[in-house]
């Protein structure tokens, strides 16, 4: 597949699984600030890693991917409708840290700027 179509599915994957989340009911999943951060999909369409990160920390993340992972069947399904897809990927959630590694590096940048102002 050309890279620009492998770029083009990650992304429209991405916005339906953040789709498919917000109307999941799953109590590890809901009421969560859970953001789909990236896809990594493979050459051939047939495998996704997708990269969940939660802003409470990597905890609640891993907690969320718990959840995911049983409603994979249900996400692969409405994901595989929504986009038309003639095969549609099989999913793979990973926690990921980067909303609370960039609210850090924010929170440093911030103390830096308070440190030139004195």
């Amino acid at each position: 597949m050309a890279g620009h179509r492998v770029d083009r599915v990650s992304e429209d994957i991405r916005r339906e699984i953040m789709a498919v989340i917000r109307e999941l009911k799953d109590p590890r999943v809901q009421d969560k600030l859970l953001t789909v951060v990236r896809v990594e999909v493979s050459s051939d369409a047939s495998f996704a890693k997708v990269y969940v990160s939660a802003m409470e920390g990597i905890e609640t993340a891993k907690t969320a991917v718990k959840g995911l992972v049983s409603a994979t069947g249900y996400i692969r399904r409405t994901v595989g409708q929504n986009l038309h897809l003639r095969k549609t990927p099989e999913l793979k959630f990973i926690a990921d840290d980067s909303i609370a590694h960039g609210m850090g590096i924010v929170k440093i940048m911030e103390d830096l700027h308070t440190e030139d102002a004195d």
